[in-house]
């Protein structure tokens, strides 16, 4: 390992960094010069057989914890994540190449407030008491799941190990997580924090490697959840595999989602919501919504605003603190959406801006805008996750929420307007798991989030996450003599 506040070593197990150089290697690349910053090695079934008993050994004494005691220790981590900020940001910049300008204020910072979140609600996980009449009375109790599988994409390496843990523990239950083969580096040190303030060995142990080991974690019968970000067709074979051992479940996947700008909007504050809805983290974001219908009374006005703020972007060195756009994480993305604005040339859209790779070492893209875009074009029903923003025009607020629905995904979706109550009538008409209005991509940890349709099932965040790492126990409490028919 090449840079100081890289991990030691490939897993974290049981609580200590553990090397097992049988497994596969995996060429850790830093995306913005194609150099490679250090290796690590898949799991060998030895491995995660190693993983999965330390959790469940430690996670029936820390489920009887007070919840007090646990959210105590979640919270000390969200305490130690802050003070490493600088350094997180660093490690997580070199991990997916985003710019340091944004790591610093969306990844490890986002990964603390989870913890801090559900540290502080991990002491109010309670039951209901239903009265049934004539003195009898019915209670329920949240019980912890047990061991639970977390597998993480590429994007946010060091949130989304946070946003699957800190429910997961505040909730009573043990994790196993597996970063992303390509991003593999932030969650180990996420492991090393949790344990560094208090939590007990094996309680969240992280384990390396691709598609292989995600599929021995999504059926092994020691897992009673697994909770996964990724794309739908990793979604379908892993809630597949879950679901013949009864697993639960949350699915966290992709999206094509509408960003609808009405003629009434601060046109500014839409620009600035496009851009961010696009080209935040080089549009690999899954919530990203790359339909953008623009009325079209101010879709020139909001042409000539974009394509002008778009050249401001300052792409360079993501270690610089002025550069604001980064590279595509891997070659293999930045492959595939190359592709896809070939496609989108040949299908008749115009390119505003961008539309080709960057002559410099590394994955690098030019930000993208799309014009005259239909809704057949293949640019506006594939998920791209890179940064190409799709224009579409609209003349009524019927036709734009039917378009916008016409899709499989359903993840988020984003309105600009100034009449509120309009803002109000068509985000409750959209087939969305998460809406904003008059902003994009806000994700603070006290709110759920999580898609409809293919774009997942469950909730993260808030405290329907809670929900979604704990199952009822009814009790029926009877207080009178019992009759029988004999």
């Amino acid at each position: 390992m090449t840079h100081d506040a890289q991990p030691t070593a490939s897993h974290f197990i049981d609580g200590q960094y553990v090397e097992d150089t049988a497994g596969d290697a995996i060429a850790v690349i830093y995306p913005a010069t194609g150099e490679q910053i250090a290796t690590v090695h898949a799991a060998t079934p030895a491995i995660i057989d190693r993983a999965l008993d330390s959790a469940a050994r430690a996670q029936a004494d820390w489920a009887a914890l007070p919840g007090v005691e646990r959210g105590r220790i979640l919270r000390r981590a969200a305490d130690i994540l802050r003070d490493r900020n600088d350094a997180l940001s660093r490690l997580e910049t070199l991990d997916t190449g985003k710019p340091i300008q944004e790591t610093l204020v969306a990844d490890a910072t986002s990964g603390a407030d989870a913890l801090e979140y559900f540290g502080g609600l991990a002491g109010d996980i309670s039951g209901r008491h239903i009265p049934l009449g004539g003195g009898d009375f019915a209670y329920t109790i949240p019980r912890p799941l047990g061991v639970c599988a977390g597998i993480g994409a590429w994007n946010y390496p060091t949130q989304i190990a946070c946003w699957k843990g800190a429910p997961a523990l505040a909730a009573g239950n043990a994790m196993v997580f597996k970063p992303s083969e390509t991003t593999p580096l932030c969650a180990l040190k996420v492991a090393e924090i949790l344990h560094e303030a208090g939590l007990p060995p094996g309680l969240f142990n992280v384990i390396q490697g691709a598609g292989p080991v995600g599929a021995a974690l999504s059926t092994d019968p020691r897992v009673a959840k697994v909770s996964l970000t990724g794309s739908v067709p990793t979604g379908r074979k892993v809630y597949a595999a879950a679901a013949q051992s009864m697993k639960h479940v949350t699915m966290e996947l992709g999206g094509k989602s509408p960003l609808v700008i009405f003629d009434d909007a601060t046109l500014d504050d839409a620009v600035s919501g496009a851009i961010n809805a696009n080209f935040y983290s080089s549009g690999q974001v899954c919530s990203n919504g790359t339909r953008v219908f623009v009325h079209e009374a101010v879709v020139g006005d909001f042409l000539e605003r974009l394509e002008a703020r778009v050249a401001k972007a300052v792409i360079g060195d993501p270690l610089d603190p002025a550069t604001n756009f980064g590279p595509m994480t891997t070659e293999a993305q930045m492959q595939i959406v190359l592709g896809h604005l070939d496609t989108a040339r040949a299908e008749g859209a115009r390119v505003v801006c961008g539309g080709h790779r960057i002559e410099r070492a590394g994955y690098w893209i030019a930000p993208t805008v799309l014009a005259d875009v239909t809704d057949a074009m293949t640019c506006a029903r594939d998920e791209i996750f890179g940064p190409v923003m799709s224009v579409l025009t609209f003349t009524a607020e019927d036709e734009v929420i039917a378009r916008a629905n016409d899709t499989a995904f359903g993840l988020s979706a984003g309105v600009f307007t100034r009449d509120i109550a309009r803002a109000h009538r068509v985000v409750a008409q959209l087939k969305a798991g998460t809406a904003w209005i008059n902003e994009y991509n806000l994700t603070p940890a006290g709110m759920p989030f999580g898609g409809s349709k293919a774009s997942g099932i469950g909730r993260e965040n808030a405290r329907e996450a809670l929900d979604h790492f704990t199952e009822v126990q009814t009790v029926y409490v009877g207080t009178h003599p019992v009759e029988a028919a004999f």
